[in-house]
């Protein structure tokens, strides 16, 4: 047999060796099972006992049946994380529960979290079923475990829930190398539970493990500890989390781009008729919101008639520095002559979300149809406040 050839052989055996080291367990040894407990110090009758210290004391009120040695699963435990916007966990719960409140005002939160988790699921490659149940015991299922969940004082009139199950998940775990064989196999199912309060602002998310099993390579198989089901309805909902938290930035990206992509200004008529710009926007909100448009493209303000919502400007083209050019590629220009000019806010609708702004010359006369199609671009794009800042 060549070196080389035993070389792998040794390199194969210890990378064996090492996948099948437990991440359950302490490394080293435990002698200290086999330790007798050591005799308290016996004070003769004649001597002074001398002061005893209870700072670090060690009480005997503990679980004498709890395991030691390798059977002690010294894995650190594991925790609900909230990362999704407006998430939150019940304290000293051991139930796997997140509670959410609502981030998008235009979207059915309830609806929300249970699209995100068939997604979830059909992402995994997994069945599932949505099963029918009564809401009162959807209720109890959902507080099980835990007594603070009940201060929510939820009203049974009105509340909505939602209850999916998954088919089998399977985990299997291969070693060696070069021959690789199946070390276990892990099989999970799990139910998602989610239950909105009447005003639908507030929904929770419990997750379940309600069946699983775990094939060492004997073909011995046996149910999940509670230390493992735990960690697995955690580690579940921690995953359904991160999802819930991406599809909301998801959202909201989206909504930003609807906002930005907006028409809000178009070329129409004022109330008198005479050619103006229309904006979907509130009266007071623009009046309060132009002098950021002024300072920008050159308009410099002289005087205002806050009740009747005019502002008096006069307009100079802004001067192009050489560090503009520099740094700005195009830097917009309203093509208008240097004169003074008036605009006029006026609201269109009795509700006040669409206004007017009515441009006039010092001589009181509304600046020309063909004249607010040649400013337009930059004036859709300046009363839209679309790159301002």
């Amino acid at each position: 047999m060549s070196r080389r050839t035993v070389y792998l052989s040794l390199l194969a055996l210890s990378l064996s060796a090492c996948s099948s080291v437990s991440n359950k367990q302490a490394a080293g040894s435990f002698d200290y099972q086999n330790k007798s407990e050591s005799q308290s110090l016996i004070i003769p009758e004649q001597l002074k006992k001398p002061n005893q210290q209870s700072d670090f004391f060690i009480s005997n009120k503990i679980n004498h049946q709890g395991p030691i040695g390798e059977r002690m699963d010294i894995r650190a435990p594991s925790l609900v994380m909230p990362i999704a916007a407006s998430s939150r966990v019940v304290n000293e719960s051991s139930v796997s529960i997140i509670w959410f409140d609502k981030v998008l005002e235009d979207t059915d939160l309830l609806g929300f979290i249970e699209k995100v988790v068939i997604e979830k699921i059909e992402s995994d490659g997994v069945a599932f079923s949505q099963q029918e149940q009564d809401i009162e015991i959807t209720l109890s299922q959902i507080n099980e475990g835990s007594s603070s969940l009940k201060e929510t004082n939820i009203d049974r009139k009105g509340v909505r829930t939602a209850i999916i199950e998954s088919d089998w998940y399977l985990n299997q775990v291969d070693t060696g190398w070069l021959y690789t064989e199946i070390e276990s196999k892990t099989r999970l199912r799990f139910r998602y539970q989610l239950l909105a309060k009447p005003h639908g602002r507030s929904v929770a998310l419990r997750v379940s493990l309600i069946d699983s099993s775990i094939e060492n390579k004997q073909g011995v198989s046996a149910e999940l500890g509670p230390i493992d089901k735990q960690r697995a309805e955690k580690s579940m909902i921690n995953s359904i989390i991160s999802l819930v938290d991406y599809n909301y930035r998801v959202q909201q990206r989206e909504n930003r781009l609807i906002r930005a992509n907006q028409k809000l200004v178009i070329i129409g008529k004022n109330s008198e008729l005479e050619n103006a710009y229309v904006l979907e926007m509130n009266t007071d909100k623009l009046w309060d919101n132009m002098p950021v448009f002024f300072e920008k493209y050159g308009f410099t303000i002289t005087d205002i008639n806050d009740a009747k919502k005019i502002y008096y400007v006069d307009f100079v083209k802004p001067v192009v520095s050489i560090w503009d050019a520099i740094w700005v590629d195009d830097l917009p220009t309203v093509d208008l002559e240097e004169i003074s000019y008036q605009f006029v806010l006026a609201p269109l609708n009795e509700e006040n979300q669409k206004t007017s702004v009515t441009i006039y010359t010092t001589d009181g006369t509304p600046l020309a149809k063909q004249t607010l199609e040649r400013i337009f671009p930059v004036i859709e794009a300046g009363l839209s406040f679309r790159n301002i800042f």
